[in-house]
């Protein structure tokens, strides 16, 4: 697919058809925003096969204990501590095995992963915990409102009903807002971000890195899919509401670095190439940050307009 399908496609994903999609048409071969809406399994395939969810990609160290262990197209880390380590996200189903080797690769054993955290409870995220969970024996901490779709393998999910589901995995720890998450020198705050899920979780890290302090974020929830319902008949009560809260949460982080759960939202190919020759100053980018949030919440006010068809009465 050449590269300007997959950006187009990238954005059918992430709803940022503002930016994109209205300048370019898509290439007849690939479906519209209307057949990804509809189509739960259609939607999954081309985002999988577009963004790269289950392609390899070697590891990377972000900063200090904070690793990348992803594919190419979805972010997992692990944060590594004399105490053993966490791991957060796990990719879609088919990922356990590729991250296991990525994490063999950066000098550290699987086996000692001992807590384990999501993002949000759909299969592109939380796909392959069962796997690791058998694998470690690691405590799976969740936001209260994703623990019944991560035990169920997210079964009757608002949007996608069983279509994406995958094998379930108990919860051992069920969190809350501002709930943390601490292993050896490492100490994670857990902010409840719900919207593209009712559980979605925003994580922050604060670092102390060669005398220097780090604030990363992983913001989360702020994004919606093809098919989302956010303010006319809403995929679930309160949405609206719950997004404006989480755009309001992401605005007050100032994170010096931020990551995130899908690879092209923070360039993280760019980054890590720059990282060879700058070092941690290749990741760091606030100003990145805060267009990210900006985008997200200009696409969801413009979704909003759409659905209640504030946009037709203007024209």
């Amino acid at each position: 697919m050449s590269i300007s399908a997959r950006t187009v496609i990238a954005s059918i994903c992430l709803l940022n058809f503002a930016v994109l999609a209205s300048a370019q048409t898509l290439p007849p071969n690939l479906p519209s925003k209307e057949q990804l809406a509809n189509d739960n399994k259609l939607f999954v395939f081309w985002a999988n096969k577009a963004l790269k969810w289950e392609e390899p990609a070697e590891p990377a160290r972000i900063v200090g204990p904070i690793y990348f262990v992803g594919t190419k197209g979805l972010g997992v880390f692990l944060f590594a501590t004399s105490e053993g380590h966490i791991l957060m996200n796990t990719g879609m189903p088919s990922s356990g095995p590729m991250i296991v080797d990525s994490i063999r690769k950066l000098g550290f054993k699987p086996e000692d992963i001992k807590v384990l955290i999501n993002a949000h409870a759909h299969i592109d995220h939380a796909g392959a915990f069962a796997f690791m969970k058998t694998l470690t024996g690691a405590q799976l901490a969740v936001m209260k409102d994703d623990v019944a779709a991560m035990e169920s393998g997210d079964r009757n999910d608002f949007k996608y009903r069983d279509d994406l589901a995958y094998e379930g995995v108990k919860v051992d720890r069920v969190l809350r807002d501002g709930d943390t998450v601490k292993l050896g020198d490492v100490l994670l705050t857990a902010y409840h971000t719900p919207g593209h899920t009712r559980g979605a979780t925003t994580w922050i890290a604060n670092l102390v890195v060669d005398g220097k302090a780090y604030v990363v974020a992983f913001p989360e929830g702020a994004g919606f899919n093809p098919g989302y319902r956010v303010a006319k008949d809403p995929s679930y009560p309160g949405i609206t509401e719950d997004y404006r809260k989480t755009h309001h949460m992401l605005e007050m982080i100032k994170p010096d670095i931020w990551l995130a759960q899908h690879n092209e939202s923070y360039d993280f190919e760019g980054k890590r190439k720059r990282a060879e020759t700058q070092g941690v100053r290749a990741w760091t980018d606030a100003e990145g940050y805060r267009r990210f949030v900006a985008s997200k919440k200009r696409a969801f006010e413009d979704q909003v307009d759409d659905e209640l068809g504030a946009n037709n009465a203007t024209k």
